[in-house]
């Protein structure tokens, strides 16, 4: 019984420090898109987006799609920008996951929120889609 429980637990520690691991490999692609744009980085957004990667948000109760070419070419190399950003949730299975992230932007007051759909591909993780919204504070 013991040689049972010993091997459970081997194997469930092993499962367990494989997910970490992945964990951290997502949180890769998240930390470049989040520092990317707070700090003027456009080569860590193009590092984090898949080449395909479009924005999607709501505007005048439609929804609207932003190219990732065109989200990059507004972020200038060098140019901070007051944004404060957290992961708050990591979910996957195999080779796709999302993420829930957090910007605070206080100089205008808004708190948005992106959930991030990405892909794990070629053996790196990819943020494929972002849908956003906000709140005023």
């Amino acid at each position: 019984m013991k040689k049972i429980a010993l091997i459970l637990t081997l194997f469930l520690g092993a499962i367990s420090i494989n997910a970490q691991t992945e964990i951290e490999e997502i949180h890769k692609p998240l930390m470049d898109y989040i520092e990317g744009t707070a700090n003027g980085e456009p080569d860590r957004l193009k590092r984090a987006f898949h080449p395909d990667f479009n924005l999607y948000f709501v505007k005048n109760d439609s929804v609207n799609a932003w190219s990732g070419k065109g989200y990059i070419s507004n972020v200038k190399k060098g140019r901070k920008s007051n944004r404060i950003g957290k992961i708050v949730s990591v979910d996957f299975v195999n080779d796709a996951a999302i993420a829930k992230i957090e910007i605070d932007m206080p100089d205008r007051n808004r708190l948005y929120t992106d959930y991030l759909m990405l892909l794990k591909v070629k053996g790196e993780w990819k943020i494929i889609h972002k849908s956003f919204t906000f709140v005023e504070y």
